[in-house]
């Protein structure tokens, strides 16, 4: 079996200690000959280098191990990019949620204002990357875990069409586990789901077990009952996400023939949002309390003592999926996963030309779509408009169009009106002026 080099693309994330423990725990079925970081911001990648090159040598010492900010060196013969890069990291996230909340607007990274100001950071990011894999491994993979995944797949699609990346999410897969916990299974992989939507927009609208047996009345009684409380995993535990996964069943209670995607709180119920958000403390002051401390914490005390042992270190399910698409498109698993697309037809009365969320088998030769069923007016709806915004916010960043993307933040549901659109959206203008192309 072929051993694979592999880059993590934004090595200084909190989240590549969870990547490369989940690359490491796969072996059997994934071998692996090189892993890279790579990062643009040397100091702070160096901290999880360090803490991880002494893992490595310590468990896998047949395993090459390297941390760089040169692009040649990082992405020179590899077979994968796994990208999950921060463009303006936490002090920017700060901004994309309190500068809303300042506006009585929904202040979240991916959706809304927030995430309009996040897109347009991280598609040059982006773009970035896949222009250095593709000069030095053109026949490399990118597999993107980078948000606002919506617009940054527009952008990607839109941009660089023939290149071979996969846009993912984790957040349905987190949903999916709960759901089998709900129906007394371990892993999500034993159901198998129809899905669609946009990303972090979406809709399961049938799930069974391996044998074909219905699950839905079972789930929907557990969604409608108390939303996404039960089968809560590690990974999201801070009080704010306790919150969205409780909040999932009013959002359920809008269309109960399906379950929804949790982010859709966020526009059906922007007031409800605004109402229980504190601008004083959001979820970037949680991230840092928690994940983040915990992170570097954990590579001090490995560095300060030049050794893992004794310390407990677990892949996480936010990994899980990444990986595994890793093992599908290297061993020709022929395995379903949710990934953001060209609709072209696969929703049939939807935009052809937008980037939907849904099932696809990965093999070889990348992925072939499954198509859904023509969709109903209400998700209809919601899905042109917020395609539209994505498809706007993307124009403004080729054009440099200050009117496009004041058109986009007037085109989201979580903006009352045009004149508070231009309001935060020349706020969010000064905070970004080291990021965004000049708008005109």
């Amino acid at each position: 079996m072929k051993k694979h080099s592999i880059t993590i693309a934004g090595g200084g994330s909190t989240y590549t200690p969870g990547i490369l423990l989940m690359l490491l725990d796969n072996l059997d079925r994934f071998p692996i000959k090189t892993i890279k970081l790579y990062d643009n911001d040397e100091k702070r990648q160096e901290k999880i280098g360090k803490a991880y090159e002494i893992y490595v040598k310590e468990h896998h010492p047949e395993i090459e191990f390297m941390y760089s900010t040169d692009p040649e060196e990082s992405f020179s013969d590899i077979d994968f990019v796994m990208a999950q890069i921060r463009v303006g990291k936490y002090d920017m996230r700060e901004k994309d949620e309190k500068i809303p909340l300042k506006y009585g607007l929904v202040g979240q990274e991916t959706t809304g204002p927030g995430g309009i100001a996040y897109g347009l950071r991280s598609i040059s990011g982006v773009i970035e990357i896949l222009d250095y894999m593709e000069k030095y491994s053109p026949d490399a993979w990118m597999l993107n875990y980078s948000n606002p995944a919506a617009i940054v797949a527009e952008a990607t699609n839109r941009l660089r069409p023939n290149s071979k990346i996969l846009n993912i999410c984790d957040m349905p897969i987190s949903l999916m586990y709960k759901m089998a916990h709900m129906a007394g299974f371990e892993d999500w992989k034993d159901l198998d789901v129809m899905y669609y939507g946009l990303n972090h927009f979406g809709w399961f609208t049938d799930i069974r077990d391996k044998e074909g047996n219905d699950l839905m009345p079972l789930i929907r009684k557990n969604v409608g009952e108390s939303g996404f409380v039960k089968g809560i995993d590690g990974q999201h535990y801070e009080q704010s996400w306790l919150e969205t996964f409780r909040k999932a069943k009013d959002v359920y209670e809008l269309d109960p023939n399906t379950i929804p995607n949790t982010y859709l709180k966020y526009y059906f119920y922007p007031d409800y949002v605004v109402e229980h958000s504190d601008i004083n403390h959001t979820r970037v002051d949680e991230i840092r309390e928690n994940r983040e401390k915990n992170v570097f914490e954990t590579c001090d005390r490995i560095i300060e003592s030049g050794t893992s042992k004794g310390v407990e270190l677990k892949p996480n399910a936010h990994s899980s999926y990444i990986v595994d698409l890793a093992v599908a498109l290297s061993n020709n698993t022929q395995e379903q996963f949710l990934l953001i697309v060209p609709n072209e037809g696969s929703v049939p009365n939807f935009d052809p030309t937008a980037m939907v969320e849904i099932p696809c088998i990965v093999g070889k030769y990348g992925y072939k779509k499954i198509s859904q069923q023509a969709i109903p007016q209400f998700q209809k709806g919601l899905m042109e408009q917020q395609v539209s915004v994505e498809k706007l916010v993307v124009s403004a960043w080729e054009e440099g169009s200050y009117n496009k993307l004041w058109q986009a933040l007037t085109l989201s549901r979580m903006v009352p009106s045009a004149k508070v659109a231009k309001e935060v959206l020349d706020d969010l203008i000064d905070a970004n002026r080291d990021y965004w192309p000049e708008l005109k």
